[in-house]
């Protein structure tokens, strides 16, 4: 288990990942209010929502490894 997606591009077996766009987004969103003033202390803490399940079939078969069906239909992302 991974915490990023482009280890399993790389041959890893599977990642649970924040998504990183929306999290980027909400940082920019951050720094841009504390150059406007804001002091850091009224800022609220973010904590991620949004999460990925990306599945490697190919890393699996390698491995000697059969993925349940239903993990596969769960999963956001399946690479072959």
């Amino acid at each position: 288990m991974y915490p990023y997606r482009e280890y399993i591009e790389a041959g890893g077996l599977m990642a649970y990942a924040v998504e990183l766009e929306t999290l980027f987004q909400y940082m920019a969103g951050q720094v841009a209010s504390i150059l406007n003033g804001t002091r850091v202390g009224e800022i609220p803490v973010y904590q991620a929502r949004m999460f990925k399940l990306t599945i490697n079939v190919k890393a699996a078969k390698t491995l000697g490894l059969t993925v349940p069906p239903t993990i596969l239909a769960r999963a956001d992302e399946v690479l072959e």
